[in-house]
């Protein structure tokens, strides 16, 4: 079952960028913890260093993804589209369950490439099928509190 959005992802140049806007604009401060500097936590099936910033008091997060391989789908939608909104991720109980759930509902999932992904990895679903978003499963992260 989706539980939560998890965090909207978007797209940008540069991690200086991002910071420009979310941090010093916004007031979301850089999950330390998520997004270890310099480079991030790195997504090879995208070719992608991701930073996550935090909303408020709440779970959600914005996660920046910046694209360093050029032959990724992530570096050719920044190309094309130029920075901002690229995705929106759901945290579940069972990413697997969910995903099984969506491709009986219709929706067509995302093949990363990836062999053998690891039990509850995430998922992505083609915006074609999902009205127009991108749309990620992750593991939903519980609270230490």
């Amino acid at each position: 079952m989706i539980i939560c959005l998890d965090h909207i992802g978007v797209v940008a140049h540069t991690i200086e960028e991002a910071m420009g806007v979310l941090d010093a604009k916004l007031g979301f401060p850089l999950d330390a913890s998520r997004s270890p500097l310099p480079d991030g936590a790195y997504f090879a099936p995208e070719g992608t260093h991701n930073y996550f910033f935090q909303v408020g008091e709440g779970q959600t997060q914005v996660e920046v993804l910046i694209p360093v391989v050029p032959e990724a789908g992530t570096y050719k939608y920044l190309q094309r589209f130029g920075p901002g909104l690229h995705h929106w991720g759901y945290g579940c109980d069972s990413v697997d369950e969910e995903a099984a759930r969506l491709r009986a509902q219709g929706l067509r999932q995302i093949d990363l490439g990836v062999p053998n992904p690891q039990p509850n990895a995430a998922a992505f679903f083609h915006p074609k099928s999902a009205g127009g978003i991108l749309t990620e499963l992750v593991p939903v992260r519980r609270s230490s509190s």
